[in-house]
């Protein structure tokens, strides 16, 4: 954006609603994807993930949620599950069982988000997902998140993750 061009062009406000920003959205749909992983991981057996979506949808207050973000994430997570508790297994140096579920929930959906949305810089994914195990982990469980976020990130997107930081190369 050039310093000429307004603020708020239809385009950047398309992106906002009276429901909040998309940032805000989309950190909502990792926080309820989240928490479907979870309610989803207890019994496997008993519902399904689409199922479980659909029952958040009916039952939760969705209004600030980015429903289409947080069923994709859901979905991926169930739909490819082998391959990523493969990488969090890797990358976590624990097996999946002995990880707390939450935190389990939680690299799961930024595990997917590193594979399916490639469109999100990696250190949003890392960044959200820390801040999603502070709401909802154990007391330090965001450190350990943030180290196997991290690793996958370096590993699921290599080429992206040995680019420098934006603004990274400006004078301070």
């Amino acid at each position: 954006m050039t310093s000429s061009e307004p603020k708020n062009t239809p385009a950047r406000e398309a992106d906002k609603t009276v429901r909040g920003s998309l940032a805000k959205r989309r950190r909502n749909a990792r926080q309820k994807a989240m928490q479907a992983l979870y309610q989803w991981d207890f019994d496997q057996n008993a519902a399904t993930i689409d199922a479980i979506v659909e029952q958040f949808c009916e039952l939760q207050n969705m209004e600030r949620v980015d429903v289409e973000f947080f069923t994709q994430l859901a979905s991926y997570v169930t739909d490819n599950l082998a391959e990523i508790d493969a990488y969090i297994f890797d990358h976590a140096d624990l097996k999946l069982e002995e990880l707390d579920p939450v935190e389990r929930a939680i690299l799961r959906v930024a595990c997917a988000e590193l594979r399916c949305r490639l469109d999100i810089p990696f250190r949003i994914v890392v960044n959200e997902s820390v801040e999603v195990a502070k709401l909802f982990g154990a007391d330090q469980g965001h450190k350990f998140v943030n180290g196997v976020v991290d690793k996958m990130a370096a590993d699921i997107r290599a080429i992206e993750y040995k680019l420098p930081a934006p603004g990274a190369d400006k004078p301070g």
